[in-house]
């Protein structure tokens, strides 16, 4: 990769490592990079600094698990392609086959965490989060993130030192604990709480900071899904709500074909949209996504119609 050179020390050496490990995914990152100007490149290497923190000394088993990651996509897409759905119908299929298997559910957060930095949606997305959605955020904000995965968004929040109480739900104990893992990798001065919690089972509290990223398309009562959410922003609180449409994966249920679409979702849910970003799959435009029917990361920053 030209760009990605000695200027990008820990960039590099992470590229080099996935590179090693999926030298067939080549083309692929040398598309990712080839475009990217000096300051993407240098925020790009601020950002693996964080990753690298995060795996510590288990890099070869991220890289290889973002290997088999993709592998799993490509299942997934195939079928997505034949049948026009997603392979799974109901939460109790994706909780069988993966919230509630351990092995799984590790190697999947091994491999999306690396996909923070090899696909650009992601990148962009999460980039949209601290920039645009945490710094608006006011001065001692409560914090809530459903569902916090690899650790790196509520990671940002809980650094944030305008932030008062941060806190984390997940159904997965796999999760938690990997959450709870990759924070005290970050070194964090204070951890937030962590709690193993059924969002359909008593969600209690009124949060002025709220995020809902990559949760979505998990659900089975998606509408249900976003009243629940709904009912725990605070009259004046904001929330984060990432969900890529179009986008097959083994726990995938929900989808909408256009942003648009997504869009009307969240409106019709009661909420009034205050931003918005659309982020195309990697090495697409976002024309071509809509035209193909890619996936494309939608963004939503929203508050309480009401």
């Amino acid at each position: 990769m030209q760009r990605i050179d000695a200027r990008y020390p820990v960039l590099k050496a992470l590229l080099e490592t996935q590179l090693a490990a999926a030298p067939a995914h080549e083309k692929f990152f040398r598309r990712r990079f080839e475009t990217m100007d000096d300051a993407q490149a240098a925020s790009l290497d601020e950002f693996a600094g964080h990753i690298a923190r995060l795996v510590g000394d288990e890099l070869e088993e991220h890289v290889e698990d973002y290997v088999w990651l993709c592998s799993q996509q490509v299942n997934e897409e195939l079928h997505f392609r034949r049948h026009g759905r997603y392979r799974l119908n109901t939460f109790e299929e994706a909780y069988r086959d993966v919230y509630s298997n351990k092995e799984y559910m590790t190697r999947y957060m091994n491999g999306l965490l690396m996909t923070q930095l090899w696909w650009s949606n992601h990148t962009r997305a999460m980039e949209f989060y601290r920039t645009s959605f945490l710094a608006s955020n006011t001065e001692g904000y409560s914090h809530l993130e459903i569902g916090p995965g690899h650790g790196l968004f509520l990671y940002f929040a809980a650094a944030d030192p305008r932030a008062g109480k941060v806190s984390a739900w997940d159904i997965s104990d796999a999760s938690i604990a990997m959450t709870a893992k990759a924070l005290r990798r970050l070194g964090l001065a204070e951890q937030p709480a962590l709690e193993l919690r059924d969002l359909f089972r008593g969600p209690v509290g009124s949060f002025d900071s709220l995020v809902f990223s990559e949760v979505l398309e998990h659900m089975e009562k998606p509408a249900e899904t976003l009243a629940l959410v709904r009912s725990l922003l605070a009259p004046e609180g904001r929330l984060f709500l990432n969900m890529p449409i179009n986008s097959p994966a083994p726990d995938h249920l929900f989808n909408a074909e256009t942003p648009e679409e997504l869009e009307r979702f969240v409106v019709d849910a009661g909420f009034r949209i205050i931003d918005r970003a659309f982020f195309p799959a990697t090495n697409q435009t976002l024309d071509a996504a809509r035209r193909k029917k890619l996936t494309i990361s939608c963004v939503f920053v929203a508050g309480r119609a009401d």
